[in-house]
């Protein structure tokens, strides 16, 4: 088979495409490749049903191999990925589907605080289909599994030196969304000296991102509203994503949080090259708002990965993703919900404003994005029609939008995005490219 690992980890739905043989191979391919006797692997996962039966196996798999495994249990996964940054640790692996709802499942191998490279997945991926090359260990050789809380205390020490006295009078309400928050988030914040009201924390293995979380705030946009609160927080089920609500109930989405922040930090002087890292799909009024603010936004493909390369390159302290998914790259090695949520009230703090006042001053301009059902979705580039057509239209809006063609990594479609101050003409122009893909690439 192979080419299991997609952006971020395995993923699918449990029973067909994510089973406990397929997390048994794993464990052991991980094992072999990473591990061996005398080495550990950390072991979390979020709150789905299926995550206790894929942990199983995936200890079983790598004990086989005489690796030990730590076991953290529910877990979110920013605090797996800080535990496996102590040395001590061959890596980690995290039983997560991240946003996704509970009939998913997902697997991701993290080493040294990072995502596995591509080149890792890519042994472990051969060595889940050649499972007669991992040998065999005696009942002396095999691996044992423990548990350790500490490093878990350890990635919550973290958060609260990181957060100081930001929180010390706030109000605030939290979704939990039914995952992994739901063991951190409520006794975190209080002990930061947040008054906090908690939604959705209440996992049953069947409700994660249910109606809930990043991908469904609504709950919480209302209750932060009626209440009065002065900040909403809303996690996806690992918690490595944030969605923010403002005090008048108003979604605050990644883009804004990252402008917020970037401002903050610009006035601050501590926004390391004066550079933020954003994707493609990241609104063109957070780009303009950093430019005029002194700052330089670099944009990458989607996914985490390319942002936190594009970091590392740019020596970029702060970047991500429009969906939430933000990197503190001074803090932390990978986009953490919880870190976020600190890092906003931080900037709310030195700021003395309220969240809708600095979230005004991110503007977000007019965006269509269509999708186009066609056969030729990775070569749209070759037919010279649309592409002239692209061109024109790029050339028509000038300095006044963009647009983004790509295609879908999941379906047999192209994305084509518009965006420009001009609402009308930017839904032209999306509808004419839509139609026109659609004639030309089938």
């Amino acid at each position: 088979m192979g080419g299991r690992f997609g952006t971020d980890g395995i993923r699918g739905r449990v029973g067909t495409e994510v089973d406990a043989a397929l997390a048994l191979a794993l464990g052991r391919a991980t094992g072999h490749l990473l591990g061996g006797p005398g080495t550990s692997v950390l072991l979390g996962r979020d709150t789905r049903r299926s995550g206790e039966m894929l942990a199983s196996a995936l200890t079983a798999g790598l004990t086989a191999t005489g690796t030990d495994v730590v076991n953290l249990g529910v877990v979110t996964t920013p605090a797996l990925v800080h535990a496996s940054t102590d040395p001590r640790h061959a890596a980690g692996i995290m039983v997560s589907a991240s946003h996704n709802p509970a009939p998913d499942n997902g697997l991701k191998v993290v080493i040294g605080g990072r995502k596995a490279g591509e080149s890792t997945e890519a042994d472990l991926d051969r060595l889940i289909d050649a499972q007669a090359e991992i040998p065999a260990r005696s009942n002396d050789e095999l691996g044992r599994v423990r548990s350790d809380r500490a490093s878990v205390d350890a990635y919550l020490r973290h958060l609260h030196d990181v957060a100081g006295d930001a929180f010390n009078g706030l109000r605030i309400g939290i979704d939990c969304a039914n995952g992994s928050a739901s063991v951190h988030a409520p006794d975190l914040f209080r002990s930061l000296g947040a008054a906090v009201t908690v939604l959705f924390d209440a996992p049953n293995g069947d409700n994660i991102n249910d109606g809930c979380g990043s991908t469904h705030p609504e709950r919480l946009a209302g209750t932060v509203a009626a209440a009065g609160l002065d900040l909403g927080l809303a996690f996806d089920g690992d918690a490595d994503r944030l969605i923010a609500v403002d005090e008048r109930g108003e979604l605050v989405d990644g883009d804004a949080v990252m402008g917020i922040c970037a401002l903050e930090r610009l006035a601050a002087g501590t926004l390391r090259n004066n550079v933020l890292v954003a994707t493609v799909l990241s609104n063109g009024g957070l780009e303009r708002a950093v430019v005029e603010a002194g700052g330089r936004m670099v944009r990458t493909p989607v996914g985490d990965r390319h942002v936190f390369e594009a970091m590392e390159r740019e020596d970029s302290v702060l970047g991500g993703e429009q969906s939430g998914h933000i990197i503190f790259r001074d803090r932390s090695t990978t986009g953490d919900g919880l870190l976020t949520g600190i890092e906003l009230a931080r900037s709310m703090r030195a700021s003395d404003a309220p969240l809708s006042t600095l979230a005004s001053r991110i503007p977000k301009l007019p965006q269509v994005m269509l999708n186009s059902a066609v056969l030729r979705r990775d070569t749209w580039h070759e037919d010279a029609e649309f592409k002239a057509a692209v061109e024109r239209a790029m050339t028509e809006m000038g300095d006044r939008g963009r647009i983004l063609v790509r295609p879908s990594g999941t379906e047999p479609t192209i994305r084509i995005m518009v965006e420009g101050d001009d609402a009308g003409e930017i839904d032209r122009i999306a509808r004419e490219l839509a139609s026109l893909a659609e004639a030309r690439l089938n």
